[in-house]
């Protein structure tokens, strides 16, 4: 009987690793598509001779997706399950990738950022349904890691995504154009079929993933539903548990804070994201082409995923409070270098900046899951919903650029990190009752 027992207890333990390799994989594609974004723009704005704050709107768009869909997203979880809403997910971002070549053949921006929201509506039905299911496919005790390598994953697609996109996006058509001579109407044709094959290709991607899923999708039930019963018998909560309200966590002076926090936090490294390549494109700054600078986004990106692995060993060693504010401290410094320095300096501090953000999400999450008077999952919703900031932030950074210059556009970001590093002073002083957690939702 207990061999018996020991090799069932094997075959359920090598059983949650498969699915859990299987579920990684759709953290490196929403953190792929994510910052697809940052391209995008350059090009739209070119394209449809947009202003900063017009075509800040591709992420307004974008991120609005998160305060809409996350409550909805989660009953949906709730109702169809793991396997189903994230194949549903997987769908929807097919179909919203499908438009895009829509609204180039329309020739308009609005349809680009209607197809963009429904990106971005199955990339935040998705992180509902894998960030707690990566914490489930396993030992309880060992969630934090999975979590740690599931993120890491997703920091590879956002680091390789800008290099990759750019190379299509910003290539060829009306971006070989040089010496301030108008493009042709046919170079602009050109460049809106590149934006169309880069999401087609994607839009291909994701369905071979979806088929993988599916495909698996009875393994990831069972292994699922035997992390459910783990983490029952551990004490800790499961993915399914109580969803609680978002009521309850508007009475949390922790839980507001944290939310604002993930708000300003996500704003300011959207923003930076979002300019970075005209940034960098500029003459004063480094002086090289669109498809350039857009590939030397790759490296903002790579930042972070090079930061959270320093990260995670300096936390071993430093509190977490007091690193997330001096991250965030340092990261403010960098915004002031970036509105002040001049030549490539600048260019080289708005790059750095990615790395100091890479630890700033997961710690103000559990830094306000630990301190927060209302239930984990009530807190949790709301700091998903505040990932918002990541829509109306770049909104403010646009209006600025466009009236005082991208340098000052700088000062949003420059408050915002203040703020991030003011909240972790705040968090250092007051001493948690919980103790300390892993964030199910942590993955950015």
């Amino acid at each position: 009987m207990l061999a018996k027992n020991m090799t069932a207890g094997a075959s359920e333990h090598e059983a949650q690793g498969g699915a859990f390799a299987s579920i990684t994989t759709l953290f490196f594609a929403w953190g792929f598509i994510t910052v697809t974004v940052d391209p995008l723009i350059a090009s739209l704005k070119s394209i449809f001779e947009l202003s900063y704050a017009e075509v800040m709107l591709t992420q307004f768009a974008f991120f609005m997706a998160y305060g809409i869909v996350s409550l909805p997203a989660a009953l949906l979880v709730a109702r169809l399950g793991y396997p189903r809403s994230i194949i549903l997910a997987l769908g929807i971002m097919i179909a919203g990738c499908l438009c895009i070549p829509l609204a180039t053949h329309l020739d308009t921006f609005a349809v680009v950022l209607a197809a963009l929201f429904i990106i971005a509506s199955g990339i935040t039905i998705l992180q509902v349904a894998a960030n707690p299911l990566a914490a489930l496919l396993g030992a309880p005790s060992r969630s934090h890691f999975r979590l740690t390598l599931s993120q890491a994953f997703n920091s590879l697609g956002t680091a390789i995504a800008p290099y990759l996109v750019s190379s299509v996006i910003l290539a060829g058509g009306m971006f070989a154009v040089q010496g301030g001579v108008a493009a042709t109407a046919a170079q602009r044709t050109e460049s809106l079929r590149h934006i169309d094959l880069a999401f087609l290709v994607i839009a291909g991607m994701i369905a071979l993933l979806a088929l993988f899923i599916w495909s698996v999708r009875a393994r990831l039930q069972r292994a699922a539903a035997s992390g459910d019963r783990a983490a029952t018998r551990d004490g800790s909560a499961g993915a399914a548990g109580s969803l609680g309200t978002l009521a309850q966590a508007l009475r949390s002076g922790w839980a507001v804070v944290g939310a604002a926090a993930i708000f300003l936090y996500v704003g300011a490294e959207v923003s930076i994201g979002s300019t970075l390549t005209n940034f960098l494109n500029r003459p004063d700054v480094f002086d090289v082409s669109l498809e350039q600078a857009g590939k030397l986004v790759s490296l903002y990106w790579g930042g972070a995923m090079i930061g959270r692995f320093i990260g995670s060993a300096l936390l071993t060693r430093v509190r977490a409070a007091l690193l997330l504010a001096v991250a965030a401290a340092v990261a403010a410094l960098l915004c002031l270098t970036v509105s002040r320095a001049p030549g490539e300096f600048a260019g080289w501090a708005a790059l750095s900046v990615g790395l100091f953000n890479s630890i700033m999400f997961p710690l103000i999450f559990t830094l306000t899951l630990e301190r927060s008077s209302a239930s984990g999952a009530a807190t949790s919703g709301l700091l998903c919903m505040a990932i918002v900031g990541g829509a109306l932030l770049p909104r403010l950074v646009g209006h600025i650029a466009d009236v005082a210059g991208l340098r000052a556009a700088y000062v949003v970001p420059l408050i915002a990190y203040a703020c991030v590093s003011a909240f972790g002073l705040a968090t250092a002083r007051y001493q948690s009752t919980r103790q300390p957690v892993a964030a199910t939702h942590a993955a950015h």
